[in-house]
């Protein structure tokens, strides 16, 4: 925040919250949120740092004595095919969409510092990339834009 005041985040609600709009996405859609999917995506919330398909196993095994890795990647899939999750590609690790339901191009800002990741969207950006790419000539197959660099947070310590 701007104004000098303490941010309070309350981590259970964005995880209730996100649950609670994938419910409601999918019904609309009319495709299955499996208690598999529901349970990987709020293992994928858990945390603001993306998260490794195979520390999602691990965290579901605790529960689900029968998952197995191909369990967790078509939950993976079928989530990011919502668009209720992304894939963090420079860290092979997913991440909560913070605008799941609505169309975006999203932006990833990535702290090496602490390994928090951010979901920005800024049509601004997106417009100078699309505009850069058509003036090239390029044929965009799938973007992904992931800022690396220190956070706020880490800035400070």
């Amino acid at each position: 925040m701007t104004d000098g005041t303490a941010h309070i985040h309350d981590h259970e609600h964005c995880i209730d919250t996100a649950i609670a709009r994938a419910r409601e996405l999918c019904g609309a859609r009319e495709v299955k949120l499996t208690p598999i999917r529901e349970k990987v995506l709020e293992i994928v919330w858990r945390s603001h740092k993306p998260v490794g398909a195979y520390d999602v196993l691990d965290q579901l095994a605790r529960t689900h004595k029968a998952a197995r890795p191909p369990t967790v990647y078509r939950a993976l899939d079928f989530l990011m095919a919502e668009g209720l999750i992304h894939k963090i590609e420079s860290l092979n690790a997913y991440l909560g969409c913070g605008e799941a339901g609505h169309m975006h191009e999203s932006q990833f800002l990535i702290c090496r510092a602490c390994g928090t990741a951010e979901e920005i969207v800024d049509d601004a950006l997106d417009a100078a990339l699309d505009a850069a790419t058509k003036r090239s000539g390029f044929t965009v197959e799938r973007k992904v834009v992931e800022i690396a660099g220190v956070c706020a947070r880490c800035q400070t310590l």
